[in-house]
């Protein structure tokens, strides 16, 4: 019995959203009698962050504190339309459509404050607290919310935005049926480091580590998050999760979710993440977002990683003790392969 260690990278380019009936995200925003925003949108969140990142950039753009900004995911019954929560889309798309939202209703606002100052809306700031200044005149000030009350109950204004994100859709190539089907690429690479027993056939992750590049991180620890949980999903997906478990023998699959195999606590390793900031031209603030770039380098990482520490290649997944055996007994025995620059 012996344990063997390997290396395995992987990168990946990777496409924000796609190009089927133009892609469009839609939002609404509207101000309560209280000064508070609510912004509606048909987008799910899954957990990946959704309502927290639209939240961040509607409350930006319109100048006010966060916690004024409420963010309503409710159905696509009584939200504006929205393609949906998949293909990475979710920062790049729908922030740009909550920023167009945000910038009509501040400009309602500011409206609707400059009439209550006497003042001209373009001679108008906010201060980011609640509260709209007259430029070069601190002292001539309102606050959002008596402006809010001022709109809905003097004035007899709807302080509100409408905005749609929509991608021009591609011209396809009548010969090729080449077309671009989206307008930002995020990018990665992972490197896995591994153990295979060549007696069990198991495989220890001993650490992985990353860069990506994501445009503008618009939420830095969110996305930390994102990239650590999105990588153990990478793992699960690359050693463990399948519903046909044949090894050693199929009476030892799992007859529920609770004895589904996926790592726990003691099988995480040490994991580091560099994130690169390249703001990217067409994104809310820069912005492009990781999405499902969080697992999908893990596996091809870890294969090349196995291949490296016993020279057996598994191009189905999982890769599971039971295929490593099989290829080790193919292959005549252990085959560490050459690490480029010398060592195994």
């Amino acid at each position: 019995m012996a344990r063997y260690r390997g290396r395995g990278m992987s990168s990946v380019n990777y496409p924000i959203g796609m190009n089927l009936g133009g892609d469009p995200s839609q939002a609404l925003i509207h101000s309560n009698p209280d000064g508070k925003f609510t912004v509606s949108l048909s987008a799910i969140d899954l957990g990946q962050g959704m309502k927290q990142v639209t939240r961040q950039v509607a409350a930006e753009t319109l100048g006010v504190p966060i916690e004024d900004v409420y963010v309503d995911t409710a159905d696509s019954d009584t939200g504006p339309h929205d393609m949906g929560s998949f293909a990475s889309r979710g920062t790049h798309r729908m922030g740009n459509a909550v920023i167009a939202a945000a910038r009509e209703a501040r400009g309602v606002l500011l409206e609707a404050a400059a009439e209550e100052l006497e003042v001209n809306a373009a001679d108008l700031v906010t201060d980011g607290r609640g509260n709209i200044h007259v430029k070069g005149a601190p002292s001539r000030s309102i606050t959002v919310r008596a402006t809010a009350q001022a709109a809905q109950f003097k004035q007899g204004k709807t302080i509100a935005g409408r905005g749609i994100f929509l991608i021009p859709l591609s011209s396809v190539d009548p010969d090729t049926g080449e077309m671009n089907p989206n307008t930002a690429f995020a990018h990665a690479c992972l490197v896995a480091d591994v153990e295979v027993d060549d007696e069990t056939g198991e495989v220890t992750v001993l650490g992985m580590t990353s860069a990506y590049e994501l445009g503008r991180v618009i939420n830095p620890r969110m996305v930390e998050q994102q990239l650590v949980g999105g990588a153990w999903m990478g793992v699960s997906h690359a050693l463990y999760e399948t519903p046909e478990p044949y090894y050693p023998d199929p009476d030892h699959g799992p007859r529920d979710f609770v004895e589904y195999l996926m790592p726990g606590p003691g099988d995480t390793a040490p994991y580091s993440v560099t994130i690169l900031e390249r703001p990217a031209p067409d994104g809310p603030f820069g912005g492009k977002g990781p999405g499902e770039m969080c697992a999908n380098p893990v596996l091809p990482a870890i294969a090349n990683a196995v291949y490296n520490a016993v020279g057996v290649r598994v191009n189905d997944l999982p890769i599971t003790p039971e295929k490593i055996l099989r290829g080790i007994r193919a292959n005549g025995g252990v085959k560490p392969q050459p690490r480029r620059g010398g060592g195994q």
